[in-house]
């Protein structure tokens, strides 16, 4: 994995999820907390939440497995300054200890545009239908 100082964010929220998947799959901690509003929440397991340097912990577990992640997105619905991202997720493969990893989820996702224009995530719920 290659690791970037930082990654274009977009203007388009239907394109967020690629944005996170790419700064995920770069492998760098910086990267991917760039996509994130600096209020986020995310949800690292149902009922589970973290905010702040706690975000970035829970982040860097899932970044620790070393294997890349696949977005499909299925909608987006916005509202002037705030989206609803509903996405199907994939990280799959052999995490470094050898293990067999397999996870995935539909994700049901808040992303808020700011004042540059570039959307960001206030909230990462990952397991969003659970």
């Amino acid at each position: 994995m290659t690791h970037p100082t930082s990654l274009p964010l977009t203007s388009d929220p239907a394109q967020h999820p690629a944005v996170f998947a790419a700064a995920f799959n770069s492998g760098d901690p910086a990267a991917l907390a760039q996509v994130y509003d600096p209020a986020a929440l995310f949800v690292p397991s149902p009922g589970t939440t973290a905010t702040g340097a706690q975000l970035h912990r829970a982040n860097a577990d899932f970044l620790a497995l070393g294997l890349p992640i696949t977005v499909h997105p299925r909608h987006t619905y916005v509202a002037d300054d705030i989206a609803l991202l509903i996405v199907d997720w994939t990280i799959s493969g052999t995490a470094p200890d050898g293990t067999d990893v397999h996870l995935t989820g539909t994700a049901t996702d808040v992303a808020r545009r700011g004042p540059d224009g570039r959307w960001r995530y206030l909230i990462d719920n990952p397991f969003g239908t659970a």
